[in-house]
């Protein structure tokens, strides 16, 4: 277990990511290639991803560089996923490169000490072999993550917006305490469950306060850096459903399949984004109509019951009333054994 250890002021410093943060997503989905469990929560991304990798030739490269280099396990490099990363992969990628030589070796001496780390992992010490090693990681994002952009900064926007709900009801430590089944809110401290890790661990902010940063590849697994001289950042997973192809959701085998039949799949993109509270952007970008059309969409399932809306200044928030959550929960079929 790791314990976040807060003072007055690093409450008032901690915040919650706006975007993705694209390093630490390949790690994650890198993760999600190593293990069954979630995957029901992956299907679609899981088969799109081993195609898209065969078809690009990164097969080879997922053998041999990536997951040796990001082991599902207690430990990977902090290097890779630099804090400055978050909604910014070219400033990641430049993070990386930016790394001192020694900071690398160290890192990679850690991974061997842990579980052992690939022969040629020293050479990323070099320039030229983390050029080529980011060349990689653009390529893996590309085909991997790149199509389920959308898709994550719309489940994060309606994470942020819940989230929002508890800071207004109970401040920062409302919101900290909403966190999710994986992190528990016991003031002043927060604590983590690490799931493949042994030992427990004191983090103390000392007034640095908390970069928060939902995850959408991230399963049931809290990340922080290993280095408790490093910006404290916590990744940590959103609560998922099962997840569509990049292109959204088709046929009678999709996960929407009973809820599009009946509401239409704009429609029902529209009431599973109210689930955590949405705009009428959002539930736009999650379906991929105008926002116009996105209006229309919800302004039928406010009509007919399934969601209320209110208005914050310029925007406003859809949630589900009790009818709406009832339906959605009656469309949601989990499969046996997930």
């Amino acid at each position: 277990m790791l314990r976040i250890h807060f003072s007055y002021a690093d409450l008032a410093r901690t915040r919650i990511a706006t975007a993705p943060d694209p390093l630490s997503e390949i790690a994650a989905s890198l993760h999600r290639l190593q293990s069954r469990r979630g995957r029901w929560a992956y299907a679609g991304w899981y088969r799109t991803a081993r195609q898209q990798l065969r078809e690009r030739g990164l097969e080879r490269v997922l053998r041999s560089v990536f997951l040796p280099l990001y082991p599902r396990a207690a430990y990977f490099p902090d290097f890779l996923t630099p804090a400055d990363a978050v909604g910014d992969l070219d400033a990641g990628v430049e993070s990386i490169l930016a790394t001192p030589p020694q900071r690398v070796m160290k890192e990679m001496a850690i991974l061997d000490r842990t579980i052992g780390a690939p022969s040629w992992a020293g050479h990323l010490a070099g320039l030229e072999a983390r050029r080529e090693f980011v060349g990689m990681l653009r390529a893996y994002y590309d085909a991997v993550v790149a199509p389920y952009e959308d898709h994550a900064q719309a489940r994060i926007e309606a994470e942020r917006a819940a989230r929002a709900r508890g800071l207004l009801d109970g401040g920062v430590e409302g919101m900290l305490s909403g966190l999710g089944p994986m992190l528990n809110w016991r003031p002043p401290v927060l604590e983590a469950n690490y799931p493949r890790q042994t030992d427990d661990r004191d983090l103390h902010l000392n007034g640095r306060g908390l970069t928060l940063v939902p995850s959408y590849f991230n399963w049931g697994e809290p990340v922080a850096f290993a280095d408790p001289e490093l910006p404290p950042v916590l990744w940590y997973s959103l609560l998922h459903e099962q997840s569509p192809p990049p292109d959204g959701p088709h046929g009678a085998d999709a996960p929407d399949a009973p809820l599009t039949s009946l509401l239409g799949r704009a429609r029902a993109v529209a009431l599973r984004a109210a689930y955590s509270g949405a705009t009428t952007g959002e539930i736009a970008r999650a379906a991929g109509v105008s926002a116009s059309s996105a209006s229309r969409h919800a302004t039928a399932l406010r009509d007919g019951g399934l969601i209320t809306t209110t208005r914050n200044g310029p925007a406003v928030l859809h949630t589900l009333t009790p009818a709406g959550a009832s339906l959605l929960r009656a469309a949601t079929r989990t499969p046996a054994g997930a």
